[in-house]
């Protein structure tokens, strides 16, 4: 056998490097090597002390750290990157020295002082993939963790990770990133909510539609209010289907608040049941069910709403009360197809895009006025030109602007319908300077609106403001820190990276967005530009050769069907950098 000879432990490893270290010695060698020099005896070598670590390797940029208790482990995790977060704080931040740290626990064998093995190996593929100042923890450490450390952990599920036989589970533990570290710093200020999804309890499963449809629209109703924390219906929705502990979504999503609760439609009437409760403590503050006819559902959701507020924000100004109350649409025709189209929107395949399309046109033919219809109507066109699947280009255009014309100038005081048509207007149509306009106005409407933040990032972006850009991309991760749709907003810092000149953090997050979602053309051309960029032409390769296959038709030639509308000399990185990566003139 290989490995005879070899003596084994249980072990907690914790594995970390430094982001964007070729970018660091590129700037200044002598002073970069110093720095971490300094780093590494004042900060590292003590912490690791105090915990009862020992470090057993340091190779460059990265440390390799033995704990004999998982605990033990992930409180100097936590320790180090606040002591490098405060050593940050007074650098430019082009000097910023950020780790990334993965902790595991598992069997290693020992050879002399080094150790070796998947318990070895899974720490660092974790560290790999965590975010800028994060640390990711894998399930066998989280398993003999989670009630003893004094943080909040996000499950981000089974991880495949690079040369590991099977697949690892990875938790995030909360407010640790460098992106966190940007994100406003407001909750513990305000009231927090998270709205989860209400158990469908209409006997009919075709109807999970409509009951997914009412959180969302209370989740909408609550985020007018600025003078609370309302987490974004992503996030909310991730916990859809699976048996949960308050206290623990309070912990994940650093809120003060859940309401919990059913819906039942039977022929024309509603059922909708609701209970808040305090997560801190776990105590019901209150429950209540709301009946009424189908025709009164705009009614229901509102007396929710005013109950939940009344509860955890009773001194709310009445003008802020006023300006919540609205009817989308007068048709529950078109308020029904909305909803289907909703609940397949989301789903990233040009099947469904095409059917949420025809969806929210249906209920615009019943109701022309319906303005967030319309602006998601105009959205779907995004999708199509991001992923290649606009047959005549310049009809689609034209009805994209038509769409979300139409919502801004029907929607003015709808933060969702402003948000979603001002992004058609700046990705499809190109009209940046209108589509950051109306973003503004939905984001004064609606501060808590995650998406408005994101979309709000990309036109900055495009304008050229890529340090706005990630800040914007922080807020919205902050209101949505679950959200399945992460891979988006890191393809979008990634490329915010790649316009400001930074390749390696560009191919950092790249690689983040292409391990969330690999089937996004949007994704790998960021990723094969950035890998080109930074000088990793083998990972340039291989997210080129997953784009052709997503997108067999793309050239140099037609890029400029696909990609943003940036300033000119950042379109000329992106452009060159996918050249780079192979794509054929």
């Amino acid at each position: 056998m290989a490995e005879e000879g070899f003596k084994r432990r249980l072990a907690a490893i914790l594995a970390a490097d430094v982001v964007g270290y070729s970018r660091l010695m590129g700037q200044d060698e002598a002073g970069t090597l110093a720095a971490l020099k300094a780093r590494r005896k004042e900060l590292l070598e003590p912490l690791v002390a105090k915990h009862h670590g020992r470090i057993f390797k340091v190779a460059g940029d990265g440390v390799l750290v033995e704990f004999a208790s998982a605990v033990n482990a992930v409180e100097s995790a936590v320790d180090l990157q606040q002591a490098f977060a405060s050593a940050n704080a007074s650098l430019p931040e082009d000097r910023q020295i950020i780790l990334r740290v993965g902790v595991n626990l598992g069997d290693v064998m020992i050879e002399g002082s080094d150790l070796y093995g998947d318990g070895v190996n899974i720490a660092a593929r974790l560290e790999a993939i965590a975010e800028p100042g994060g640390i990711l923890v894998s399930g066998t450490a989280y398993d003999y963790i989670r009630n003893k450390v004094n943080v909040a952990f996000a499950d981000l599920g089974v991880q495949t990770l690079k040369n590991i036989a099977g697949p690892v589970r990875a938790f995030r533990i909360m407010g640790t990133s460098a992106v966190a570290a940007t994100a406003p710093k407001s909750v513990s200020d305000k009231p927090s909510i998270a709205v989860l999804p209400f158990t469908n309890l209409s006997g009919d499963p075709e109807q999970e539609y409509f009951s997914d449809g009412m959180v969302e629209e209370i989740i909408t109703e609550l985020s007018r209010f600025r003078s609370l924390f309302v987490i974004a219906r992503n996030s909310s929705f991730t916990y859809k289907g699976r048996a949960v502990d308050v206290k623990q979504v309070g912990r994940e999503l650093g809120v003060r608040y859940v309401l919990e609760g059913s819906v039942r439609k039977a022929n024309t009437r509603v059922r909708i049941t609701g209970q808040l409760i305090d997560a801190e403590t776990g105590a019901h503050i209150w429950a209540d069910k709301f009946d009424g006819e189908l025709e009164d559902i705009f009614d229901l959701q509102e007396r929710v709403t005013a109950n939940v507020v009344g509860a955890i924000a009773p001194k709310l100004e009445r003008a802020e009360i006023e300006r919540s109350k609205r009817k989308p649409t007068d048709s529950l025709d078109a308020y029904d197809y909305y909803l289907r189209a909703l609940a397949i929107v989301n789903q990233m395949t040009r099947a469904a895009n095409d059917e949420a399309l025809q969806l929210f046109n249906c209920a615009i033919a019943h109701d022309p006025d319906f303005a967030v219809a319309s602006a998601r109507a105009s959205y779907c066109y995004a999708h199509r030109k991001a992923n290649g699947w606009m047959v005549d280009r310049a009809l689609e255009i034209a009805e994209a602007e038509r769409l979300a014309r139409r919502a801004v100038e029907g929607g003015r005081d709808d933060a969702v319908a402003l948000c979603y048509g001002g992004l058609a207007l700046g990705y499809v149509v190109g009209a940046l300077d209108d589509g950051a306009a109306f973003i503004a106005r939905s984001l004064a409407l609606n501060s808590n609106l995650a998406y408005a933040w994101s979309a709000s990032a990309f036109i900055r972006l495009c304008l050229g403001e890529p340090e706005v850009a990630i800040e914007h991309l922080a807020r919205a991760m902050h209101l949505s820190p679950l959200d399945p749709n992460v891979f988006m907003w890191q393809t979008e810092i990634a490329l915010a990276h790649l316009c400001a000149g930074r390749f390696e953090d560009a191919a950092t997050w790249a690689e983040k967005a292409v391990h969330e979602q690999p089937n996004f053309a949007f994704t790998m051309r960021v990723a094969a530009a950035s890998h080109a960029l930074a000088g990793h032409p083998s990972e340039a390769q291989r997210a080129m050769a997953r784009l052709r296959q997503l997108d067999p038709n793309l050239r140099l030639s037609n890029l400029g069907d696909v990609i943003s509308p940036l300033q000119p000399a950042d379109r000329a990185k992106y452009i060159e950098g996918l050249r780079k990566a192979g794509l054929p003139e």
